[in-house]
């Protein structure tokens, strides 16, 4: 067998491995688990202010926290949620894109109570989901999570920091 001159070498190199590199392109890259962040707890309070449970919330209070959500989690603790704060009362609309999990999208007013909820929500939708009506405050839980519950637009909720 002829001896290979050294710039032979490496373009045989390239072109055993070309192949192997097209291969890892189509791949989509291993999931990354986004851990939850325990920023502050919220209650769910029936009418008459008695607790219904407690749950560890992580906090969305910036615009690109906001953006992020829960996309590309592949994890929420049974009794978590994210809560998306906002400094005025509008109209909120949100999508599934890049979320994998089912979630049951809670609006919230001003006063803390459910304006209304969109249970068991589609992964990786781009249907809007809207608020009824002016909500400050957007919680998302496990989708479920409010029939196991009997979580309505009675319930109303509180919230604070760690």
């Amino acid at each position: 067998m002829p001896r290979l001159r050294p710039p032979c070498r490496c373009i045989l190199l390239v072109l055993c491995l070309l192949p192997g590199l097209a291969a890892c392109r189509d791949e989509p890259p291993p999931p990354r688990e986004i851990p939850f962040r325990v920023d502050g707890s919220l209650d769910f309070l029936r009418p008459d202010s008695t607790l219904i449970t407690r749950i560890a919330i992580e906090i969305a209070a910036t615009d690109s926290a906001r953006a992020r959500g829960l996309m590309e989690r592949r994890s929420l603790p049974q009794r978590g949620g994210m809560l998306f704060v906002y400094d005025h009362d509008s109209t909120r609309t949100f999508w599934m894109r890049n979320t994998p999990l089912p979630l049951d999208i809670l609006f919230i007013g001003a006063d803390g109570r459910i304006v209304n909820i969109a249970r068991r929500t589609r992964p990786y939708s781009d249907d809007l989901i809207r608020s009824r009506g002016p909500a400050r405050h957007v919680l998302e839980v496990r989708a479920g999570f409010t029939d196991l519950l009997g979580i309505d637009t009675t319930t109303f909720v509180r919230w604070r920091r760690r």
